[in-house]
């Protein structure tokens, strides 16, 4: 039983006996760190019911744990806030759990599975910033989720066909003179990002010439010969031509191959990759399903619709009169596939929140037709990630590249890393490592950290900062604490719990607090799918961490029981910000 279901059970007792009524749902909070105490019971609540001031009822409930509860030790009333502080006895035994819990902060296996939809990119265009927060939001959403007892599956649907990849094949086919990767010394998708930037110089400047010539903008654009030719492209696609889906995939390949060496880079992968060339044509049975269900409707061109005003939608085109596919039906027939191939109980697409009504006409589709995981199924919506130049414009070259980032972000934690004089006897393998590891550390935390719905603003430099909320800052914290740990091992000094009777440093119970939040924090991160819950909580302990190192002496202390504990929270801290970062996608290192 938890040190706050043995609270919520005493207030219960004391509730009954005070006042002579029953409350099944206790709630308990964290102390405000102004006040002392570490759980609070706000007691508003209960004033109509018993009559009395919430002051008042404060002081009734306190005094009765005060004199009947086996954890806690005293009690404070501010207003209606009963704050409740704990016995020493009751925060060793609270520490000696979690210090033999082999698997503390992880949930036993639940039964369900969830399959996590992210990174999807297009193979007309390298990997950029905006793709990092969702493959990063992506990958820990599917750590956290593990952590929680899901078994957990990670797909990528990649959109590898449609009109911006035939850009990128004219530019190509026109411009590239047999151009290569190995040739140019050019990353496979890179090199057709270039060729898709190129097709946008082009075109715009076809549609100025016919501007000139009297058109309007809005006919010049559909006029140009670039997009015309574009269009024929999709359509020979389309169509199975052996010399255009020659080039597709000779280009889609190169840029796979670089994906890979992005997703390998940034410690990403998936268990199955689905590709919009196989699952476009998809869904079509299902609108036929849906018309005979009468969920969906046909209109006079033939086109057929559903009515969605009584979910707050609106009336929304699932199939054209001439019975080609839109994205919606594609994504019916694809949600199908997926169900087929995996049965999981939920399933969850990181996309930004530009797509929210679209997935919003989705789920209320798939309930309609009465889906048996259409109650599982979320849209992890994410906010875009701008810079201090502002949007980034894939057709136009301004993307802040992601291969380019990590480099950028490599080089500045060498510079700073150096700046600070500690790394003297490193080998170069295992300085390379350490900036690696750093880097990626502090871009993950840095895009992490912020609420996914949050639109946000990316700065590198303050993202590699050794102090603050920082990833950097929780990873020092962590070689702080295994450089204790070495030091400890040489000096022969035994890791175990001190006896009932020591008196606890008013900073180490707020760190055996903060550790025991740990599981409360991984389980609310999966509830709220937000990696952000599990950000903010490392570097809460970080913190407290750092005011323990600051507050008490480790190995001057006199008494060697003490020196032994603190040692033992020491390697509790350190296990604890291990699993946590990981949690994030973060590895850590062992000096720094």
């Amino acid at each position: 039983m938890t040190i706050e279901a043995i609270l919520k059970a005493d207030i219960q007792k004391a509730i009954h006996k005070n006042f002579d009524i029953t409350v099944d749902d206790i709630l308990l909070q964290p102390t405000k760190k102004e006040f002392e105490g570490f759980y609070t019971f706000v007691t508003f609540a209960l004033t109509k019911a018993t009559r009395r001031a919430p002051a008042e009822i404060g002081q009734l409930i306190g005094a009765d744990l005060e004199a009947n509860s086996s954890v806690v030790d005293r009690c404070n009333v501010v207003q209606g806030f009963l704050n409740i502080s704990l016995k020493d006895t009751t925060w060793l035994d609270l520490f000696g759990g979690i210090s033999s819990d082999a698997d503390f902060g992880t949930s036993p296996a639940s039964g369900k599975s969830v399959m996590v939809e992210f990174s999807s990119p297009n193979t007309n265009k390298p990997l950029h910033l905006g793709h990092l927060r969702n493959n990063f939001l992506g990958d820990s959403l599917s750590r956290i989720l593990k952590a929680n007892g899901f078994d957990v599956v990670k797909t990528c649907l990649v959109n590898d066909r449609g009109i911006h990849i035939c850009k990128s094949m004219l530019a190509y086919r026109e411009l590239g003179n047999g151009e290569t990767p190995e040739s140019s010394g050019i990353k496979g998708d890179h090199l057709a990002g270039k060729y898709y930037v190129k097709f946008d110089i082009e075109y715009k400047k076809q549609i100025a010439e016919l501007v000139a010539t009297g058109l309007t903008p809005e006919e010049a654009a559909k006029k140009a010969p670039w997009i015309l030719e574009a269009q024929k492209l999709l359509l020979l696609w389309e169509q199975g031509d052996s010399e255009t889906v020659a080039l597709w995939q000779k280009m889609n390949n190169w840029v796979y191959a670089g994906f890979n060496q992005t997703y390998n880079q940034i410690g990403v992968s998936f268990d199955k990759t689905y590709y919009e060339s196989n699952t476009y044509l998809l869904g079509k049975d299902i609108i036929e399903e849906g018309l005979q269900k009468g969920v969906f409707f046909k209109k006079e061109d033939n086109s057929v619709w559903i009515d969605l005003t009584a979910e707050g939608l609106d009336e929304k085109l699932v199939l054209r009169g001439d019975g080609t596919s839109v994205y919606i039906t594609q994504d019916l027939g694809t949600t199908e596939l997926k169900y087929g191939d995996f049965h999981n109980d939920r399933y969850l697409w990181v996309v930004g929140n530009e797509q929210d009504y679209h997935f919003n006409v989705l789920f209320a589709i798939l309930k309609r037709l009465g889906r048996p995981y259409a109650e599982g199924c979320y849209h992890i919506s994410y906010g875009m990630v701008d810079l201090p130049s502002g949007k980034m414009k894939s057709r136009e070259g301004t993307v802040v590249d992601a291969d380019d980032l990590v480099r950028q972000m490599i080089d500045t934690a060498a510079a700073r890393t150096q700046e600070l004089g500690k790394i003297d006897d490193f080998e170069s393998e295992e300085a390379t490592q350490l900036y690696h590891t750093l880097a990626l550390g502090a871009l993950k935390y840095f895009l992490l950290k912020v609420d996914p719905k949050k639109r946000m603003l990316f700065n590198p430099e303050e993202s590699i900062d050794f102090q603050g909320h920082t990833g950097p800052f929780i990873q020092y914290t962590y070689t702080r604490v295994r450089s204790i740990m070495r030091k400890a091992e040489q000096s022969g000094i035994e890791v175990k719990l001190p006896p009932a009777t020591y008196e606890l440093h008013q900073v180490e119970r707020e760190l055996i607090f903060t550790l025991s939040q740990f599981p409360i924090r991984v389980q609310a991160a999966g509830n709220e799918f937000a990696p952000s819950v599990i950000s903010f909580y490392m570097y809460e302990l970080a913190k407290v961490y750092n005011q323990f190192y600051a507050e008490v002496s480790i190995f001057a202390d006199s008494d060697p029981v003490a020196v032994s504990f603190r040692v033992a929270l020491s390697k509790v801290v350190a296990e604890t910000i291990y699993r946590g970062l990981g949690l994030l996608g973060i590895n850590v290192p062992e000096r720094m």
